[in-house]
């Protein structure tokens, strides 16, 4: 009996065939479409064919097919897969790529299951840098899958099925056939956002290790998304590897349940994850590197109008007192910052600051560098508004603004003892990274302003649709916070880790456990007038009473503040503002004016990350 057993083990399974191919696995499947490894016998090699779920209609549909992938076919760019065959058998079509490119991704995740989240971005990256080449041709892919993305032994990644499988076509009158809204450039910009949310949900699967909604066919994960469906995605907490706060700020947003959320193109999301993957992996990478590069080009801001002249006049005067000419200086942003970079550098600090104390008064940074410095100083500031065009100078103008109230209402709430410039420069020295990135980066500031803005219910008896925290908004567009940014330039200006310790801001709404030194004491100082500040210019009026309260309350014990002072503060700050005087420097704390009602509330980057990238 043994000779029989022998045979029937040895006969080998029936092959399925597909017009010469032989058909040996399914390498996936989605309502779109299917992938299937297969050997040639005419080319005696395995290949991997994508083919769509759906014959075309009629032969005009199947022209319209073969059509759109021969136009695709001819893209040559080295994150698509390159085509060997197109062809038809018995009605349905197909497209044949070489099986020595790689496995699918479906297949690595399978045999890696623990993907290291370096190799998820850099593998999404090179998978966006594909989709970008195809989007900018005209073409979507329709049908982003694990089986659809090939990734080589390398670490390669390439697309396959580009236009095979996620057009519908329909039948026009005279029996031609085209792809549905083939000329209407909103449907092509559906495609293409369809393309990149798919992408996103296959960062999520790389990160998590589990397939979004427990569902592996993205193109169903889209439709129960909203606006069609009500699901939510979030990366969950628990994943095979840690994943950075910036990364997950990055893949949350690709599948964000509110549309106006996502990024709507492949170069936004590529944009992110090159600068989160580049400041991860040095901390003068990425963004920071750009912004570095863009200081010795256009400085850090540009001189204020009409102040910078102002004070190069002043310091023609050799007997201006020290103290007059650092309160003209405190007006202009650009030139006190210069000042604090120039003093604080290594080569001033070891030759003329004793024992390398940092400088934080513009009286002792004077003082240093003299007349002939200060003049200088002015002269090396571009003049207002720099390289930006009247809108981008505006938003820039209109955040200094914003921050010179933090500054002059910090100063009205400093504890007694305190410097009140000290307390000034240390205040606008925590927005350091928001006028640069609003200075350098325009497009990606104004992205992070609406990632942050909170609509109105979609629908009675719904709630508000919360904005992102400025950190997660930062995150997604940059790949790095902004906060991060400011104390990295701060630190290449020679600031030492105490004052980095002062200018980064308490976190808004985390509890004030105490001031264990002076440092601490000013941070929390600035810290408190820049949150009251951002919330009397983002909420709504009748909202800022009960969220000043709340501030108050939590500053209270170590500052010693109550709603009522700082009301009043921000009350002189404005007026002080709208006098066009310096900065107060009297503690309004104790002299119990009149009461005062709290104040109502009144992409150059990505072109050049992708250029860095691309060498």
């Amino acid at each position: 009996m043994s000779a029989p057993e022998t045979t029937a083990a040895a006969k080998p399974a029936p092959t399925r065939a597909f017009g010469r191919f032989e058909l040996r696995r399914l390498l996936g499947k989605s309502v779109r479409s299917m992938s299937w490894l297969a050997f040639d016998p005419r080319a005696q090699q395995e290949v991997m064919l994508t083919m769509p779920r759906t014959q075309p209609a009629d032969e005009a549909a199947l022209q319209v097919w073969k059509g759109e992938t021969e136009r695709a076919s001819r893209l040559n760019h080295p994150n698509l897969a390159h085509v060997v065959e197109i062809g038809v058998h018995e009605h349905w079509p197909y497209v044949s790529v070489d099986r020595q490119l790689g496995e699918t991704l479906g297949e690595r995740l399978e045999a890696q299951r623990n993907l290291a989240p370096g190799d998820a971005v850099d593998w999404t990256i090179q998978l966006l840098e594909g989709l970008a080449f195809a989007h900018q041709a005209g073409l979507a892919h329709g049908d982003i899958q694990p089986h659809q993305v090939i990734v080589s032994d390398q670490g390669v990644v390439r697309v396959m099925g580009l236009a095979a499988c996620g057009v519908t076509y329909a039948a026009e009158p005279g029996g031609r056939s085209t792809p549905v809204d083939a000329n209407g450039l909103q449907a092509g910009r559906a495609a293409a956002q369809r393309d990149v949310l798919t992408a996103g949900l296959l960062l999520h699967l790389m990160l998590s290790g589990q397939p979004a909604l427990d569902e592996p066919d993205t193109a169903r994960v889209v439709d129960r998304l909203p606006p069609v469906g009500r699901d939510i995605i979030r990366l969950p907490w628990t994943t095979p590897q840690p994943v950075a706060e910036g990364l997950r700020a990055i893949a949350n947003r690709a599948t964000d349940r509110q549309e106006r959320q996502r990024y709507h193109n492949a170069r936004t999301l590529l944009t992110a994850l090159n600068g989160w993957r580049e400041a991860a992996a040095n901390d003068s990478g990425g963004p920071l590197a750009l912004l570095l590069d863009r200081l010795h080009t256009v400085g850090h801001l540009p001189a204020s109008p009409g102040v910078g002249a102002r004070v190069a006049r002043l310091a023609m005067a050799e007997g201006q007192r020290t103290d007059e000419m650092a309160a003209q200086v405190l007006q202009d942003m650009a030139l006190s910052f210069e000042l604090l970079r120039h003093v604080n550098s290594a080569q001033v600090q070891g030759t003329q600051a004793s024992g390398g104390a940092p400088v934080l008064t513009l009286r002792r940074a004077i003082a240093l560098v003299g007349l002939k410095g200060l003049r200088q100083a002015a002269s090396a500031l571009r003049a207002w508004p720099g390289p930006l065009n009247e809108t981008n100078a505006a938003a820039l103008e209109r955040l200094m603004d914003r921050v010179r109230l933090a500054g002059h209402a910090a100063q009205l709430l400093r504890p007694p003892g305190y410097d009140p410039e000290v307390v000034y420069l240390v205040t606008i020295l925590q927005n350091l990274g928001r006028l640069l990135v609003q200075y350098h980066f325009p497009d990606e500031a104004e992205q992070i302003r609406e990632l942050m803005q909170t609509l109105p219910p979609p629908a009675p008896g719904e709630p508000e649709l919360a904005g992102m925290t400025e950190e997660a908004a930062s995150f997604a567009v940059l790949g790095v916070d902004t906060e991060q940014l400011g104390a990295a330039v701060a630190r290449h200006w020679g600031l030492n880790d105490e004052v980095l310790h002062m200018v980064r801001r308490l976190p808004a709404g985390r509890p004030v456990r105490g001031a264990d030194s002076d440092g601490d004491v000013l941070r929390l100082t600035g810290s408190l007038a820049n949150e009251v500040v951002d919330l009397v210019t983002t909420l709504p009026p009748t909202k800022v009473g009960a969220a000043l309260a709340a501030v108050a309350q939590r500053h209270a014990r170590v500052l010693e503040v109550t709603a009522r002072d700082i009301g009043e503060a921000l009350q002189a700050a404005r007026n002080a503002m709208k006098g066009g005087t310096g900065p107060a420097v009297a503690s309004t704390r104790g002299l119990a004016p009149e009461p005062v009602a709290a104040p109502a509330a009144p992409s150059e980057f990505a072109r050049t990350m992708a250029a860095r990238n691309a060498h």
